[in-house]
């Protein structure tokens, strides 16, 4: 999930944003309307099973494709 907050909000809050980013939320800073920065959690080579599961997540949002799909994907421009 991605919060947007302006920049005056994000100096009057920023450690409760920051331990939102620690969560693994995601934050844009912007000027007005217009995003300058973004906040995301940095990620140590211990986070595996996060990956794992964020991985686990995406796939399980994407539709399920047939053999046919696939090979034609792969042959492609090979005629």
């Amino acid at each position: 999930m991605t919060t947007i907050v302006k920049i005056s909000e994000a100096k009057a809050h920023l450690s409760e944003l920051l331990a939102r980013v620690e969560a693994g939320e995601e934050v844009v800073i912007s000027r007005g309307n217009d995003p300058v920065a973004r906040l995301s959690r940095i990620r140590k080579e211990t986070d595996l099973q996060l990956l794992v599961n964020e991985v686990r997540a995406a796939r399980g949002k994407v539709q399920p494709m047939a053999h046919d799909e696939v090979m034609s994907w792969r042959d492609e421009g090979r005629r």
